[in-house]
């Protein structure tokens, strides 16, 4: 950054993690320049616990934390449940989901044992587009870009900004299917879009693509299940010939799944337990250690492409950010247009109320005259 390159989207997560800890440390400035101002540290802690950085060591201080966290989660939790089931509101239980993730890969990596339904679609609703992307090994990027058609040259920041752009039209194409309805699309465009989201086209009827196109669907938009996971187990299920079913396609995920790099892993493990309050020192110090070294690796990439400069794509957009900001902006320009069109028609009224009333006044102001003549006339006549 200063020498004047733009940073990548990871360096740009690093350096906001390290700005946010930075900041936490300037408090601390205070009580180093004022003399016998360190007395008064532990009451500072104790107003404002959120002072200390992630990365401080004290073990003892941020179990009391987590467990004060814990408690006042849980009387919260039981208000909001409540209300919530009160007003209709589905609701989940947030302090069961650090349990859930952590059983759900134990079943998946060690007992061997096959999670429901249920708990698969629950953890894939965890792994995020754009996370999922920023921690995918290199073949894994490779193999998408060319399930997805694209470009399998340059370095891992490029393949993730083609992958973020194709994803990025994906969803918008979702929604816009979704609203006009999978029966109005021609064969032509069943097949174009089965075979942009990686599903099978060859032999498959126009009534075996709806179902599939349906499903597709239906796990985006109505059960959350990431686009980027979708893919891969299209791949999965691709290479082995099987039907884009309910069943098997939740097997895909499953397998996909167990085969995810360990620093997605990590990432998506430290979000759980940084929602539930019980995310340690010791694991968020793993998860910066491993993020620097993939740094270093797209770093050293750039190097051997030619270096820096010639990475010059921008990768900061968040997909799944990207989709509720369109979906405000459509809606705040659906409202824009509906405020016009009613002060359009409004004025039109007004407009159309006018000239009534002008026609009016021109109809009664003629027969005034006419019958002023016809008296005149009237009046001659008996003379």
């Amino acid at each position: 950054m200063a020498a004047g390159y733009e940073l990548t989207r990871r360096e740009h997560r690093q350096l906001q993690r390290t700005v946010q800890d930075l900041g936490r440390l300037v408090p601390f400035s205070m009580f180093v320049l004022v003399p016998f101002a360190e007395l008064l540290l532990p009451v500072a802690l104790k107003l404002f616990p959120n002072m200390l950085p992630s990365t401080y060591e004290d073990v003892k201080s941020k179990e009391n934390k987590a467990t004060r966290l814990r408690t006042s989660r849980k009387e919260v939790s039981s208000f909001l449940r409540q209300t919530l089931t009160e007003s209709g509101l589905p609701i989940s239980a947030a302090t069961t989901q650090k349990e859930e993730f952590t059983e759900f890969f134990r079943k998946l990596r060690t007992t061997g044992e096959a999670p429901s339904k249920a708990d698969i679609i629950k953890v894939c609703k965890l792994f995020k587009d754009d996370l999922t992307l920023d921690n995918l090994s290199r073949p894994q990027l490779v193999g998408i870009c060319r399930y997805m058609n694209l470009n399998t040259f340059g370095t891992d920041a490029m393949l993730r900004y083609q992958v973020r752009h194709r994803m990025r039209q994906i969803k918008r194409d979702d929604r816009a299917i979704s609203f006009e309805g999978i029966d109005s699309l021609s064969v032509p465009e069943l097949q174009t879009a089965a075979a942009a989201r990686g599903l099978r086209t060859h032999g498959i009827s126009p009534g075996r693509l709806r179902d599939d196109l349906h499903l597709w669907l239906d796990l985006r938009l109505k059960y959350g299940v990431p686009s980027t996971l979708l893919v891969l187990s299209n791949a999965f299920m691709y290479a082995q010939g099987k039907e884009a079913e309910f069943d098997s396609l939740l097997d895909s995920l499953q397998a996909v799944l167990s085969s995810i790099p360990e620093e997605l892993f990590h990432e998506i493990e430290l979000e759980v337990h940084n929602a539930e309050g019980a995310a340690t020192n010791k694991q968020r110090l793993e998860v910066l250690k491993e993020q620097q070294e993939l740094i270093q690796e797209e770093n050293e990439q750039a190097e051997q492409q030619g270096g820096r400069q010639a990475q010059s794509v921008s990768d900061r957009e968040d997909i799944d950010e990207k989709e509720e900001e369109d979906r405000q902006q459509a809606a705040l320009a659906k409202g824009d247009k509906e405020g016009a069109d009613a002060v359009t028609s409004e004025k039109t009224a007004a407009t159309g109320e006018d000239e009534d009333a002008k026609l009016m006044t021109d109809e009664a102001k003629k027969d005034g005259d006419d019958v002023g003549k016809k008296a005149a006339g009237a009046t001659e006549t008996k003379q």
